[in-house]
């Protein structure tokens, strides 16, 4: 597989392209479990800004880097210096929120490839991921209540969402860790492989979207996330319907419908 790496100003996190217009999206700190540093929740938001404008681009696949973790949570080595109080919190938040936005808000479909552990922020970078897949190893959980530390509104909302907030209040209160049996039977993963099989069937599943029509991709994720917002008003009708009528202007609505008569496989152009 030939990547293309996309220039970051931190090596803790790295951005590469494959040929098949996949998206990679790695944390890249196995030695500390992949937890998140100050300077890396900047990296995300610079590593998901480049893969959204890359018109390469079709699907993104974040990941951690060593395969025993997808990130332990935030640095808490960070937190007597840069986490110390309620001020210094907001402006921690602060740098953590454009990360965490950078992911909500991409354009393209977002997989987060689970391995190992996947705890409190990590967590939080996970379910800003349309789709979760994970290996058979993984372990969730949302320590928060063991440290004494809050958990602001918005992961609540996400976890709540997915999971419904009796399970999440579970989550929450206990503290406890969940196997990946667990987190699939109350939807927290959309699926579980074995540790060995995982990085192919995410790179199948990928391969797979990044064939479909990309000005559809595109508008079903808005669609889907001003739903998901809460936003049932006649402006988001009124963006998903320009998105829409983007997709029936489109040389890849006649690409589809052409090769739906010919009996073959589309082929939908780069944008």
């Amino acid at each position: 597989m030939t990547l293309r790496r996309v220039p970051l100003a931190t090596t803790a996190i790295a951005a590469e392209v494959d040929e098949g217009g996949i998206g990679w999206l790695r944390i890249d700190r196995p030695e500390r479990r992949n937890a998140v540093s100050l300077e890396m929740w900047q990296g995300l938001a610079d590593a998901a800004a480049a893969l959204d404008a890359d018109d390469t681009v079709r699907v993104v696949v974040i990941h951690g880097v060593g395969g025993r973790s997808f990130s332990a949570g935030a640095d808490i080595g960070e937190f007597a210096a840069q986490r110390a109080d309620a001020e210094q919190r907001r402006r921690y938040g602060a740098i953590a929120a454009r990360g965490h936005d950078a992911l909500a808000q991409l354009n393209k479909p977002l997989i987060a490839m689970v391995q190992g552990w996947c705890l409190g922020g990590g967590l939080g970078l996970a379910l800003q991921a349309d789709l979760r897949f994970a290996a058979d190893d993984a372990r969730f959980g949302i320590p928060a209540a063991r440290l004494g530390l809050g958990y602001d509104y918005a992961g609540l909302v996400a976890l709540a969402r997915l999971i419904g907030a009796s399970a999440a209040k579970d989550m929450l209160f206990s503290a406890r860790r969940l196997d990946a049996a667990e987190a699939l039977r109350i939807g927290l993963v959309n699926a579980v492989f074995p540790a060995g099989a995982l990085e192919a069937e995410v790179h199948r599943y990928a391969t797979g979207i990044a064939a479909n029509a990309p000005l559809t991709l595109h508008a079903c994720k808005v669609g889907l996330r001003e739903f998901e917002r809460g936003a049932h008003n006649a402006q988001a009708e009124a963006i998903v319907a320009t998105l829409v009528d983007r997709c029936f202007d489109s040389a890849d609505y006649r690409e589809g419908r052409t090769a739906f008569v010919e009996k073959r496989e589309p082929r939908f152009g780069r944008r």
